[in-house]
């Protein structure tokens, strides 16, 4: 079975997956599980999927590389910087470099974000995956999940999740 890269965030209603800030810490549910599915979906098992984590420059800063010590993680960056322990500077077409990792022997690669990154990921058209966590709120502005100009991407509901009101959506290309 051959690797994939699977984008998995959280974004508003509105789209937004951080504040003007970066900051998430409003990506929460509503605290009413009465309507939650059987199912439940699991971010332990997913990362278990995952020997490969994708990010920009503002996870990095913001230090969200920490969570992934035991796998591989890829920073883009404009910036000429060292590579150091599991961490590695890519400030070249970053698209490139993951589908050269991902012709490799492996478990899938994580587009964790931001939404610079994503989009280009997104107009190259390599995503295999999308899971996208509906989180109920308006932020009303922030840094969007989608830039403009995208291609058309024709997406397959494989599963979904409802889990204190977020709704937890897994599609595959069409």
């Amino acid at each position: 079975m051959s690797r994939k890269i699977i984008m998995n965030l959280a974004m508003s209603i509105d789209g937004f997956i951080a504040d003007e800030d970066g900051g998430f810490d409003w990506i929460v549910g509503d605290g009413d599980d009465k309507l939650n599915t059987e199912k439940q979906w699991s971010y332990e098992k997913f990362l278990d999927r995952i020997d490969t984590v994708v990010m920009g420059k503002n996870c990095y800063d913001q230090k969200l590389h920490e969570e992934f010590k035991e796998k591989t993680v890829f920073v883009a960056t404009s910036k000429s910087l060292d590579n150091y322990e599991n961490i590695y500077f890519i400030n070249d077409d970053i698209c490139k470099v993951i589908l050269d990792e991902k012709k490799k022997e492996g478990k899938d690669i994580f587009l964790f974000g931001g939404g610079i990154l994503i989009d280009s990921f997104i107009k190259a058209g390599v995503i295999d995956e999308f899971i996208i966590g509906i989180i109920p709120t308006i932020l009303g502005k922030g840094r969007p999940l989608f830039l403009e100009n995208n291609p058309t991407i024709k997406l397959k509901l494989e599963e979904y999740y409802v889990d204190n009101g977020i709704i937890i959506l897994r599609y595959k290309k069409r």
